[in-house]
């Protein structure tokens, strides 16, 4: 009976271990996988982000500059 027991419980911690292992590398895969997107996603942001400061820049600079020279009302 023993013997039996000890074989049983061998089984079942080999098969969960196996399984575990599996889900492991399946899990660690997605995760690269969900890694490289992100990273992607953050240099296409980046990116995009880059070039409508570019774009933005040299309107802002006109804006502020047409700003001084408008005098400002005076207030009665």
């Amino acid at each position: 009976m023993a013997l039996t027991n000890f074989i049983l419980t061998v089984v079942g911690v080999s098969a969960a271990v196996l399984l575990l292992r599996s889900d492991v590398k399946q899990s660690a895969a997605v995760f690269r996988r969900n890694v490289r997107h992100i990273r992607n996603w953050l240099e296409e942001e980046s990116a995009s982000a880059t070039k409508t400061a570019e774009r933005s820049a040299p309107k802002e600079l006109d804006s502020q500059a047409a700003k001084k020279d408008i005098p400002k009302d005076e207030k009665h």
